[in-house]
């Protein structure tokens, strides 16, 4: 039985956040190999892709791209048996990414910042054992590497939010970021910068939520006001007060001053790479259900689909999902384990926490069944080969709507209706 009451926080950060910013790097990068694919007309279900394993650093006008790959691309190919790799091509898309976010500082620019790429080619072990063999059910690539993925969805946002079958702490934390950032770009907020973070304590009344407790929110902004005056904690408050309370429910902002906290430590100026280091997969929490349900450990940016640090979770959570929209339970969590190299996981279990209308063991096999758990067939089902990876970089790659050009397929819901059929 829930408790009475209890109170359960998650933090999110902005796509201006140290991390974040490495995040999306790694995923534009990712996405101009997957895009050059679609230009050689590799589809969704073809067994030559593009492989990418990328991580990026930055610090001080300084970004760090490093990784592994493989592909016939113009950033990045094989000539002689040596990877060629195409460092100013690589360069002018971290640029973008770094200007669109909307850094110009003194300390991380756009056009100021050095960039040193150190991308080489994928290990031939690592490549023997992903690529496709054939099996009597077909040709099916092994998984890129062993691990385990989790997936979860709940009812419990469905009374403020429709379709996002996510946890109320970290689908408002992000929602409060999203409206700041709308608010920055279009000029509403001018003097607000690109980093901010923040976190929303939600209380549970018999396991439902019904408000928020607490909020924090730290944002970087403009040292002065238009106006000469030096900005105060108080007057950042006030500035970003109204887009906060408009990212929550009605009813929902604190309602004491002092349960709404924003820049505690009294001034953040200075942020963004320049006020602390970012590296990606950093911010694992953030990109899931915000410390209420289990995470493997494995990062998802930077990672093409045949990785099943990304892909398994992505599959994971379309399956737990679609479980909770077809009304078999309020909650699910479902794990899926890989060994490298293996095409078949390991195991897949689906926990229901109490919740079912079904028996877990046999909806295990129901799952398995009508989607099998491959990584060829989940990249192939989610069409997981499109360029579609750096707008998932920030804001949670989970809890969004669909996209149709193909973005955010493991958010839909088309499975449901078999579900609802099947039991």
């Amino acid at each position: 039985m829930p408790r009475k009451s209890s109170l359960f926080t998650s933090e999110s950060v902005s796509e201006g956040h140290p991390d974040k910013v490495c995040d999306q790097i790694s995923d534009a990068v990712l996405d101009a190999f997957l895009e050059n694919d679609q230009k050689l007309g590799i589809a969704d279900d073809s067994l030559v892709n593009a492989r990418l394993g990328c991580e990026t650093l930055c610090t001080t006008n300084k970004i760090i791209i490093a990784g592994e790959g493989r592909g016939q691309t113009p950033l990045f190919h094989k000539h002689g048996g040596r990877a060629v790799i195409n460092r100013e091509m690589i360069a002018d898309i971290a640029r973008a990414v770094v200007k669109d976010i909307g850094y110009d500082q003194d300390g991380f620019s756009f056009h100021g910042a050095d960039i040193e790429v150190l991308l080489h080619g994928q290990s031939p072990d690592i490549a023997m054992g992903v690529d496709a063999k054939k099996k009597k059910d077909g040709e099916q690539e092994g998984a890129g590497d062993q691990g385990m993925m989790f997936g979860f969805a709940c009812t419990e946002s469905e009374v403020y939010e429709k379709n996002s079958f996510m946890p109320a702490p970290i689908y408002f934390a992000h929602k409060i970021l999203k409206v700041l950032a709308e608010k920055r770009r279009s000029r509403q907020l001018f003097d607000l910068q690109p980093d901010a973070k923040s976190q929303v304590t939600v209380q549970y009344v018999a396991g439902k939520p019904v408000g928020a407790t607490k909020v924090v929110v730290s944002t970087q902004h403009n040292a002065e006001t238009r106006n000469g005056r030096k900005y105060t904690p108080a007057m950042v408050k006030d500035l970003i007060a109204d887009a906060v309370a408009s990212a929550l429910p009605d009813g929902w902002m604190p309602r004491k001053a002092s349960d709404f906290l924003v820049n505690p430590t009294g001034n953040f100026v200075i942020g963004g790479p320049d006020g602390d280091c970012g590296l990606t997969g950093r911010k694992i929490i953030v990109d899931t259900y915000g410390g209420y349900a289990p995470h493997g450990g494995g990062a998802f940016s930077g990672k093409d689909p045949t990785k099943v640090d990304r892909s398994g979770a992505y599959a994971a959570r379309y399956l737990a999902k679609n479980v909770v929209a077809a009304g078999l339970a309020e909650r699910c969590t479902l794990q899926i384990a890989y060994a490298i190299g293996v095409a078949d996981p390991m195991s897949l279990l689906v926990d229901l926490h109490g919740t079912g209308k079904v028996e877990e063991a046999k909806l295990e096999k129901v799952l398995a069944e009508i989607f099998p758990l491959r990584p060829t067939n989940i990249r192939r089902a989610l069409k997981l080969n499109r360029p579609i990876y750096r707008r998932t970089a920030a804001y949670g790659h989970f809890g969004r709507a669909p996209d149709k050009d193909g973005g955010f397929s493991w958010e839909s819901t088309d499975l449901a209706n078999d579900l609802k059929r099947l039991f």
